[in-house]
């Protein structure tokens, strides 16, 4: 298949499991990089998360979409000599095992270098390649209780709560693509690799630098809000008549206006708790409570359209449901639907962001554990068909049934 978009000339290789090390190849992989993913022969664990649709991971078709999916054991000798080989034709890179596994492989950085100098290596670990907690094992999750996100996160009469989805390995696979490509620019004019070293701890704190300064001189610790904004109100979730929720965010002044007079209360505008962004969220409890009962006695279309007309930054609690039932959605094409043997005709979210001349796209969902082994160590990896059976034979690389329109 001829590969097209920005990064069509690329080729990494991808040894991350679960969904930090394979979001940052599928974000290269939707720009047009070849990503070869090595994994073990029993599957990414990653294949496990979530639903699955006939046994095929629904989870697995989204996150290792675009990719050459190459079945080989690590644990092996043999394994880490196919690695080691392939390894030293790429441009880069991706792992996420411990800090030293790699090493204790022989495939650490100064190894791979000496056959490439040009390889990038990207690195995602809990807590980084160095320091004292380099060595602890380490989850997302575990980086959001660390970093302080966890502090903030919830209502503030109840324990912090957990963040509904794994945005932290998201963050920290996004940190790493951005890392890789400086690193890729700094290379074009030194000619030399280097190492990307991205933390899930230090991505997740870096979503607290404005709490950094103030702490730092006026000794602010922030407190968990709700759905509320530190300093900006009216910014908060409030209630219709028929039981549903809306957020507002209406803190600037010239919205906080247009609310108040599609409320048809213009004059609450001047009244002397609210006059201005900073009164306004010292009266917080007040605002919201006038607010809260005119949406109270409204069904959520009767806001949603009084507020739209008005200009008034507002929206529904969208599901998953709703999203694809959305005209806006449709229009901008964020969902782009592939059909695969194994799924048949599949939704999956769309490459972000839109460039105009040289869009990412979705050319086939994951694929099964193996199914590309075969044709990238004959077409990348130069392994002739005996040296590819003499693999297969031993148990060091597996392949699956082949499947049409290859990578």
């Amino acid at each position: 298949m001829l590969r097209t978009g920005a990064l069509a000339g690329l080729t990494v290789l991808e040894l991350g499991s679960t969904v930090a090390g394979p979001f940052c190849g599928r974000l290269l992989a939707d720009f047009g990089a070849r990503v070869i993913k090595i994994e073990d022969p029993g599957g990414d664990v990653i294949r496990s998360f979530g639903e699955s649709h006939e046994g095929v991971s629904l989870y697995a078709a989204s996150i290792l979409r675009n990719k050459s999916v190459v079945s080989v054991d690590l644990r092996t000798p043999a394994g880490r000599d196919v690695v080691r080989h392939l390894a030293a034709k790429v441009d880069i890179l991706i792992e996420n095992f411990r800090p030293g596994t790699l090493e204790k492989w022989g495939l650490g950085y100064d190894a791979l270098a000496a056959a490439n100098p040009g390889l990038i290596l990207v690195r995602i670990s809990g807590f980084g390649q160095d320091g004292p907690y380099s060595g602890r094992p380490g989850y997302g999750i575990i980086s959001e209780a660390m970093s302080g996100l966890r502090s903030i996160t919830g209502d503030p009469d109840r324990p912090p709560a957990r963040i509904a989805m794994p945005m932290t390995d998201y963050l920290t696979g996004l940190y790493a693509a951005f890392g890789a490509m400086v690193a890729l620019a700094e290379r074009g004019a030194s000619g030399r690799g280097q190492v990307v070293d991205a933390a899930l701890s230090e991505s997740a704190f870096s979503l607290m630098e404005s709490f950094v300064p103030a702490y730092d001189k006026l000794g602010t610790i922030p407190q968990r809000l709700g759905p509320r904004m530190a300093g900006a109100a009216p910014n908060n979730l409030y209630t219709t008549a028929d039981g549903e929720h809306i957020h507002i965010a209406a803190w600037g002044q010239p919205l906080f206006k247009r609310l108040c007079a599609a409320m048809g209360t213009p004059a609450l505008a001047d009244d002397p708790r609210f006059q201005d962004l900073r009164i306004r969220a010292g009266n917080a409890d007040a605002l919201d409570a006038i607010i809260g009962a005119w949406t109270g006695a409204r069904d959520l279309k009767t806001v949603e359209s009084i507020l739209e007309q008005a200009d008034v930054p507002a929206s529904k609690i969208y599901t998953i449901a709703d999203i694809f039932e959305d005209p806006h959605f449709r229009a901008r094409e964020a969902l782009v639907q592939v059909s695969e043997p194994d799924l048949g005709a599949v939704t999956l979210a769309a490459p972000v962001p839109k460039l105009s001349r040289t869009p990412g796209a979705v050319a086939h969902a994951g694929r099964a554990p193996g199914t590309d082994t075969e044709r990238v160590l004959a077409e990348f990896g130069d392994y002739s068909p005996q040296q590819i059976a003499k693999l297969l034979e031993d148990g060091v690389v597996h392949a699956a049934a082949r499947r049409p329109d290859p990578a």
